[in-house]
């Protein structure tokens, strides 16, 4: 199946910064294509804009495990349930850096880990409605990991701590609803999927 418009359905009128801080919003005035034939009326929204960023999967083959991170996230506080989630690796990526070298920075910073390979999971928009954020997904092969140990940037305050995770368990967590991040929850769906085909490739 093909979509019906592609970028140039879109007429961009207008834009601005409404805030900027930690993140950024922007405030844009744009009309677009309609199924029926013309243009909407000017539309007004509100974007949030926080750069695109990488995830990577660590999978240790030897083990057949998976390298997570466990780390408090402000935006999961709500009463009844925990801040602190089960994660990939993830980060932003910086002006003029490709996907492999934010996967393999993030990955020293966040796990004191390291890759030989990085097969590409998927690409996404977390939320399109409001947030420019794409999102680009790897599985990569753990060379070493700092498993047990506290790691993170001082600077960003990060406090993460590295856990060794066995794929069937982790897995069983996802079919359990256990995994509430949408980046590992969508990597992981993926390992459901492949996790056996890429351990056989990577023997």
């Amino acid at each position: 199946m093909r979509l019906r418009f592609g970028e140039d359905a879109v007429r961009v009128l207008g834009e601005e910064t409404a805030y900027r801080g930690f993140f950024s919003l922007r405030r844009v005035s744009l009309q677009h294509r309609l199924f029926a034939g013309g243009w909407s009326e000017t539309l007004t929204r509100e974007l949030f804009e926080r750069g695109d960023a990488v995830g990577v999967l660590p999978y240790e083959v030897e083990t057949d495990s998976l390298i997570l991170l466990e780390q408090f996230r402000p935006g999961a506080l709500r009463e009844g349930e925990t801040p602190w989630m089960l994660e990939l690796i993830a980060g932003v990526v910086e002006a003029g850096e490709d996907d492999a070298t934010v996967a393999r920075r993030e990955a020293q910073e966040e796990a004191a880990c390291e890759f030989s390979d990085l097969v590409p999971i998927a690409r996404y928009y977390p939320s399109a409605g409001a947030c420019t954020e794409q999102v680009r997904l790897f599985c990569g092969r753990v060379l070493r990991a700092g498993v047990g140990s506290i790691q993170g940037a001082d600077a960003e305050g990060e406090d993460i701590l590295v856990h060794r995770v066995p794929r069937r368990e982790a897995l069983a967590m996802l079919d359990r609803g256990e995994i509430v991040n949408g980046h590992t929850l969508v990597a992981l769906q993926w390992l459901q999927l492949q996790g056996d085909a890429l351990r056989q490739r990577w023997l």
